[in-house]
């Protein structure tokens, strides 16, 4: 330590000291740097290999598929290992494909899944292994249900719970979102006590500018690399602000169990994707991304036959077809069931069902058995039945619908339903038919209809049952009755000039008569 010191200290022998080991410096540098690379191979610690699968790690039963190996050195040899021990069935594959780090599997079965590592053999030494890989067979057991709760309609940024079951006895579920490079994002449930056979998991959509696709498997945690069929494709539906479609049925809103309905949803802002909701349903009725025919900016949803299970509010939403965005949702319309409350309405009116154009008429709806709420239809009319709240009355529950005054547009046939405030949208079975004749003068100003004329003119008619007047009705008459005394003042008028010119001649003649024989 003294002599070490004392050297270091000294100037002359720094100096001397300095020259004498710069070339034994350099020369343990340059073969440090020779021996670095040996010393690393020799240590079996080549950079590890990539390992992957085409077409993917999650493939369908008896689907090909091929692992592939590849090194970032010159390789001589690769190896595939499953779970730590050689895979067997690699034996049955060309040497020549092997040596270039494919492995393929013609048809994937139960035997080929598991983890795999792979390494390469380079200069005399093998490589790290590589990142493990999962090759999973899907389709062994039948596919599971996907349900959002409470609903897959949700608010940008809200919550929803995505509940994967089946029948089959699984206690562990795959929950897969589509991601943006077509490669799934797949989350894995919390372990579940067997028998259960359902997983729940809480996700956020955060914006309406982006697809929500989900779908799930059920697996058997003993085997997990064998799943089962994926489930059918959720997509959550973030509305946007975009201009709402409109909702309409044909041929009316309430309908008997066995028929068939039409719902439409169209637009006329160009859109060409539809979907259709029922609120309160996990599922959309119909999936989102349904196109219509070319050209047109409509959807038709068939209903049918319908059965109880059918009657609720429905609304759907439209999207451009290279936009992920939805707009904003229709206006909700009612689907009602009727015949499904043991009961029937009467319906009768008054003063009766013949009267003129003008009077004050009257439908009074009315039951034996206890009705929240009484609805009147029109036949032909698209337009939602009327709705009014019951009131007991002589031991009956009834409503009645003023229409004041009658025009021609109220003629028709007419039934009443009841319902109950438990579920409002079963209905009682119908009432007898009652028609309702319209007589008077006032046919006498209104134009011929056609047959669509007689379909507006249907659905006027609950419209003026609400506003107990037609405007629309008085201001044709009004149109009319001016157009006629136009006519006939400018037929006056031309009789007046004709009149002129007639007398005017003779006049002159006359003058010149009595000139002459002045």
């Amino acid at each position: 330590m003294t002599a070490m010191h004392w050297g270091l200290n000294h100037p002359q022998s720094r100096a001397v000291g300095g020259d004498a080991m710069t070339p034994i410096l350099t020369l343990l540098i340059c073969l440090g740097l020779s021996l670095g690379p040996r010393t690393h191979v020799q240590a079996g610690t080549l950079p590890k290999p990539t390992l992957w699968a085409e077409p993917g790690s999650m493939i369908s039963e008896g689907s090909p598929v091929t692992l592939r190996c590849q090194g970032s050195l010159q390789v001589q040899e690769y190896r595939l290992y499953k779970e730590k021990k050689p895979a067997s069935w690699v034996r049955r594959i060309q040497q020549e494909l092997v040596k270039k780090g494919y492995f393929a599997i013609a048809s994937i079965a139960w035997e080929h899944t598991g983890q795999y590592r792979c390494q390469y053999y380079s200069h005399s030494w093998w490589s790290e292994p590589s990142d493990p890989l999962e090759l999973v067979v899907t389709g062994a057991y039948s596919k599971p249900t996907l349900s959002a709760l409470p609903s897959p309609v949700v608010a940008s940024g809200g919550n929803v719970t995505l509940r994967c079951g089946s029948q089959v006895a699984f206690d562990s579920f795959i929950l897969c979102k589509e991601g943006e490079d077509e490669h799934p994002q797949c989350l894995n449930s919390q372990p579940r006590p067997r028998g259960w056979s359902w997983a729940v998991f809480s996700v956020v959509p955060v914006s309406p500018s982006h697809r929500w696709s989900y779908w799930c498997y059920g697996y058997d945690s003993r085997s997990p690399y064998v799943w089962s069929l994926p489930s059918d494709l959720l997509e959550l539906l973030v509305p946007g602000v975009s201009k709402k479609p409109s909702l309409s049925v044909q041929p009316g809103p309430v309908v008997a169990p066995g028929e068939s309905l039409t719902l439409q949803c169209g637009s006329d802002a160009g859109y060409d994707r539809f979907s259709l909701y029922k609120e309160g349903a996990c599922d959309f009725l119909q999936r989102p991304g349904w196109q219509p025919q070319a050209g047109l900016s409509q959807a038709n949803f068939l209903l049918g036959p319908v059965s109880r299970s059918h009657g609720g509010q429905y609304r759907c939403y439209s999207a451009h077809n290279l936009s992920s965005q939805w707009s904003a949702p229709s206006d909700p319309l009612d689907i009602l069931i009727a015949g499904q409350i043991p009961d029937r309405s009467f319906l009768s009116v008054q003063p009766g069902p013949t009267v003129a154009s003008g009077e004050n008429v009257t439908l009074l709806c009315q039951s034996h058995g206890w009705m929240h709420t009484f609805l009147l239809t029109k036949e032909g009319a698209a337009d939602p039945p009327l709705r009014l709240k019951s009131k007991r009355q002589s031991h009956k529950y009834q409503a009645e619908f003023p229409m004041s005054p009658v025009t021609s547009a109220h003629a028709g046939t007419y039934r009443c339903y009841g319902s109950r405030s438990s579920n409002p949208h079963l209905l009682t079975h119908p009432s007898e038919p009652l028609e309702l004749v319209v007589s008077g003068a006032a046919e006498t100003f209104s134009p011929p209809q056609t047959k669509s004329d007689s379909k507006a003119g249907a659905a006027d008619t609950l419209g003026l049952s609400q506003n107990n007047s037609d405007p629309k009705t008085a201001s044709h008459s009004q149109d009319y009755t001016v157009e006629n005394l136009i006519r006939m003042g400018m037929a006056g008028l031309i009789l007046v000039v004709l009149g002129i010119l007639l007398f005017k001649p003779q006049y002159s003649q006359r003058s010149l008569q009595d000139a002459a024989r002045r």
